[in-house]
C-alpha cells in the first residue's frame, strides 16, 4: 500500500498504543508461569502476535480477545516445535534461549531482514552448555539439546536482546548461572524492563559488577497486569509537536523504565530560540536506537547541525536505518550525511515533498509521515503497510488528529 500525506499540522488527542517491548516480556513470562495470568491493554501488532504464536507452539495456552490475553503457563513441554518469528528480532532472540532451556528441539523460521540479523552470542556460548545448532547464516535454522547453566560470556554491544533472552531462560535451569558481559551493555533500559517483569513473576536476578547472577531452579509465578503505553510510538507525536503540531498524548506512565522515555527530555530541550528556530542537538543514541529515524526528521528542522552518535546497530534492523532515513530525507530536500556509527543532520527549515520508500520498515514510514507535516508539497510513502509490524492503525490515528492522506493499493 502506498500513501500520500498532504502537508498539514496535526491537532487533537491520541492514546499511544501499548509498549511492544513490555508486551513481549509480559507474554513470555506469563507463558512460563505455573498458573494463569491475564494481560490487558495488549495491541495486536504483527510482532506481538508472533510471540504469542511461538509461546503456543512451546505449549502455552493463550486466549486473546480484543485487548486482553488469558495465558495458561506451559504444562506439557513438546519434544519439538517450529517457531515462526515473522520479522521480529525480539521474538527470535528472546525465544532461542527459552526453547533451549525447555529442552525443545526447535526450528526457527522468519522473513524480511530477520534471517540476516546476527545471533552470534548464542552460537558462541550455547554449544558449551549442551545445545547444538544447525545454522548456515540464515533461516530456517534449528537448535537441539537442553541448555545447562554456568557462565555465559556475552558481548553487550551487539544487542541487549541477547541478555533478555538469557535472563528469561536461566531461572528455568537446574544450575546457577552467570551472565558475564565482555563489553559495555548498550540499551540497558531494555534489560531493566526485563528485570522488572521477572520480579513481577517471582524470579530473582542479582546484578553483579560485570553482568548478572541467576539462581537456578526458580519458578515463574502467574501475574496479571496492564501493558503501559509505548514511548517509542509516542515519539512520533512528540516530534510532530516540536514541529508545530498540537497533539495531546495520553496513555504514558511517568514511572516507566522504557529508555525511549528520553524523547520527553529531548523535545523539551529543543526549544525555540529567539529567531523562532529549533536548537540543534548532539545525542548519544546507544540506549535509544528506535528513536533515531524520527530524531533525524527533527534535526532537519533545527538551526545548524545536529548529530546522532553510537547508532551503528541500526544498520542491522529491519533495514539499514541510518542509510534508509538519510536516503528518504535527502530525496525531499534534506541534508543528512551518514557517519560510521551515526548521522550528521544539517537543518534545512522545510522539506519539499515528493516520493520516498519505506524500506519495509515501520519506523521509517511513520517518521516520514511526521516529516510530511512540514513539507511544502505532498509526500508519497511507498510500502506504508509496514506499519502493521508495530502500529497497524497508525494512519487511521494520523487522520483522526487532522492528517490528510490518500491511499493506493
Amino acid at each position: 500500500m502506498n500513501i500520500t500525506v498532504f502537508p498539514k499540522k496535526l491537532s487533537g488527542q491520541v492514546t499511544v498504543p501499548p509498549s511492544k517491548s513490555v508486551a513481549h516480556r509480559m507474554v513470555i513470562a506469563a507463558a512460563l508461569s505455573n498458573g494463569v495470568s491475564e494481560i490487558t491493554n495488549l495491541y495486536p501488532s504483527v510482532d506481538i502476535l508472533a510471540t504469542m504464536d511461538c509461546m503456543r507452539a512451546l505449549g502455552a495456552k493463550i486466549d486473546f480477545d480484543g485487548d486482553k490475553a488469558v495465558i495458561e503457563g506451559i504444562k506439557d513441554i513438546p519434544e519439538s516445535a517450529v517457531l515462526d518469528c515473522c520479522e521480529s528480532g525480539s521474538t527470535l532472540r528472546f525465544l532461542i534461549p527459552v526453547a533451549c532451556a525447555l529442552g525443545v528441539d526447535t526450528q526457527f523460521i522468519g522473513r524480511g531482514r530477520l534471517p540476516q540479523r546476527p545471533i552470534t552470542p548464542y552460537l558462541e556460548e550455547f554449544p558449551k552448555h549442551g545445545v547444538s545448532f544447525e545454522y548456515d547464516n540464515t533461516m530456517p535454522f534449528s537448535t537441539n539439546g537442553k541448555l545447562t547453566g554456568g557462565k555465559f560470556y556475552v558481548d553487550g554491544g551487539i544487542s541487549s536482546q541477547f541478555i533478555t533472552g538469557l535472563l528469561f531462560a536461566l531461572p528455568l535451569l537446574e544450575e546457577d548461572s552467570e551472565i558475564i558481559l565482555t563489553s559495555h551493555l548498550e540499551s540497558k533500559p531494555y534489560v531493566d524492563i526485563t528485570l522488572g517483569t521477572l520480579r513481577e513473576h517471582g524470579c530473582q536476578v542479582e546484578e553483579t559488577e560485570n553482568g548478572y547472577f541467576v539462581k537456578g531452579g526458580q519458578n515463574y509465578m502467574p501475574f496479571s497486569g496492564r501493558v503501559e503505553g509505548d514511548y517509542s510510538q509516542a515519539a512520533f507525536f512528540k516530534v510532530a509537536n516540536s514541529l508545530g503540531s498540537d497533539i495531546d498524548i495520553a496513555g504514558l506512565s511517568e514511572k516507566s523504565f522504557q529508555g525511549d522515555k528520553k524523547i520527553v527530555e529531548i523535545c523539551e530541550k529543543i526549544v525555540y530560540n529567539k529567531n523562532g528556530g529549533l536548537q540543534p542537538f548532539d545525542l548519544d543514541c546507544s540506549d535509544i536506537p528506535d528513536l533515531v529515524p524520527v530524531l533525524t526528521v527533527l534535526g532537519s528542522f533545527c538551526e545548524g547541525k545536529s548529530y546522532i552518535r553510537n547508532a551503528a546497530r541500526l544498520r542491522i534492523k529491519e533495514c539499514d536505518r541510518l542509510s534508509a532515513i538519510s536516503q528518504c530525507l535527502n530525496a525531499i530536500g534534506g541534508k543528512v550525511t551518514e557517519l560510521e556509527d551515526g548521522l550528521e543532520i544539517e537543518g534545512v527549515g522545510s522539506l519539499n515533498g515528493g516520493e520516498v520508500d519505506s524500506f519495509n520498515d515501520h519506523r521509517i514510514a511513520m517518521s516520514m509521515a511526521v516529516a510530511a507535516t512540514r513539507c511544502t508539497s505532498p509526500l508519497k510513502i511507498n510500502g506504508a503497510e509496514c506499519v502493521s509490524k508495530s502500529y497497524p492503525d497508525f494512519f487511521e490515528v494520523y487522520e483522526s488528529i487532522g492528517g490528510e492522506i490518500s491511499r493506493e493499493p
